[in-house]
């Protein structure tokens, strides 16, 4: 479903307070509204397909949330507002997501047009992981701070994402004891729990493929953290996140 609207830019935050009444719930905790048409097909891929796949533990974790399907999305200025594009951007100015937060709800900004489905899920899963993160239990941060002191221990090498292999890096650079629970620990271990779960959530969803590469961890101790995540929030019913449980679906 769309609805037709004027071509007026509007920043995001704008958009989203003025299109609020039209989301249309898709479960108890996810809503939606595009202005991109969408059949049958297209609703499943982007929404109902993706959600489903969402374990009931984060879901329970998770406030209302909001998704919004737009054309394109423009980075905002300095005061960083972005914009709601229903042309493309230019060079180096689109973006693919932005967020809204307020009222003990939030809203999830996607840009969908030229976007490949497979990078749409991503997207999609990892702004899901930054909500989690914010709302992760105490038991959930001891544990997986534990893997990755484990990890550091062992001087494992790799990551599972570009943003948190750079603060391993600047974790291991400049902090002696690298296990030792300090804010540059603290914004690594976040960091990567948001990449893991990211991958966790993605893979229960969807056949990927780990990318390979000198800064990818080895798969024994990727295999480990999938484990732990699948301990603190297993999949929904008849979803198969490691390839032994596929071969018994």
């Amino acid at each position: 479903m769309s609805i037709a609207i004027d071509r007026a830019k509007l920043t995001v935050e704008d958009f989203v307070t003025r299109f609020a009444s039209d989301l249309i719930p898709i479960s108890n905790t996810f809503s939606y509204f595009s202005t991109v048409p969408l059949a049958e097909e297209d609703l499943r891929h982007y929404l109902q397909d993706p959600i489903a796949a969402i374990p009931p533990l984060i879901s329970a974790l998770l406030p209302p949330v909001g998704i919004v399907l737009v054309p394109y999305l423009e980075k905002g200025n300095s005061r960083g507002a972005d914009f709601v594009n229903f042309e493309k951007p230019a060079e180096g100015r689109w973006v693919a997501t932005s967020r809204v937060s307020g009222g003990h709800k939030e809203t999830l900004v996607f840009a969908i047009k030229d976007e490949d489905i497979a990078d749409y899920h991503y997207t999609f899963y990892y702004a899901v992981g930054e909500l989690v993160v914010e709302r992760w239990t105490p038991d959930a941060q001891e544990r997986f701070a534990r893997v990755l002191r484990e990890e550091l221990g062992a001087e494992v090498h790799g990551e599972v994402d570009e943003r948190s292999w750079h603060l391993k890096q600047a974790l291991v650079r400049r902090q002696a004891n690298v296990r030792k629970e300090t804010k540059l620990f603290r914004d690594y271990a976040r960091q990567s729990f948001i990449d893991t779960l990211t991958l966790y959530l993605h893979g229960t969803c969807c056949d990927i493929d780990v990318e390979t590469g000198p800064r990818q961890m080895a798969s024994r101790y990727l295999r480990r953290r999938l484990e732990l995540l699948y301990s603190l929030y297993p999949p929904p019913d008849g979803y198969a996140v490691f390839p032994e449980q596929l071969k018994k679906r």
